[in-house]
């Protein structure tokens, strides 16, 4: 009985390390590789037609799908029955995805109605939340309600990590003049 305590608590110890080294490894890759860059070309788009004072409106409008799709997949999510959802690591997953494409709607509108390098976080963001979400559900249904949970978190965590490190870490650091001139030498 002690022995089997004593290894359960060693698995869960090997676990932490190997989590912890994967993070390591993953903030160490973060620090050392330059940032890929977004040409100026990316926010040109091929319809740039503005309607009713709302600029690149087709690119603008055509976000009210992923609002439906969002709100009526989340809605429905957590009512139950309908998805035939049975875990409820599965109903957070899944609600987490519908939650993320609707978000999706009012992130790209907002980046669409004005394309820059400060607006595309709002448009990633929510694709990251969707993504993570989902592929932490496909985990939960095959895998495990524990490890699909884990990896929902694991996965939001970077998701979120990244946005920041991208939004917060790079335009400040870059804000400083002999910083700037360090990342530029490594960028």
């Amino acid at each position: 009985m002690v022995w089997m305590a004593t290894q359960k608590l060693a698995i869960r110890g090997k676990r932490r390390r190997i989590w912890g080294g994967a993070f390591l490894c993953w903030v160490f890759l973060m620090l050392v590789t330059p940032k890929i860059s977004h040409s100026p070309k990316h926010h040109l788009y091929a319809d740039m037609r503005n309607f009713l004072g709302v600029p690149n409106t087709l690119n603008v409008i055509t976000n009210f799908p992923f609002l439906v799709v969002g709100v009526l997949g989340f809605v429905l999510c957590c009512q139950g029955g309908l998805f035939n959802i049975s875990l409820p690591g599965e109903v957070w997953g899944w609600a987490l995805f519908y939650a993320g494409i609707a978000g999706l709607a009012f992130g790209s509108a907002y980046y669409h109605l004005k394309p820059d390098d400060s607006r595309v976080t709002w448009d990633t963001l929510p694709m990251m939340i969707a993504y993570s979400s989902l592929f932490s559900s496909f985990i939960v249904e095959r895998v495990g309600e524990r490890i699909g949970l884990s990896s929902l978190f694991a996965l939001l965590f970077i998701a979120f990590l990244s946005t920041a490190y991208d939004r917060l870490v790079l335009y400040f650091l870059l804000s400083l003049p002999v910083l700037n001139s360090i990342l530029e030498v490594r960028m």
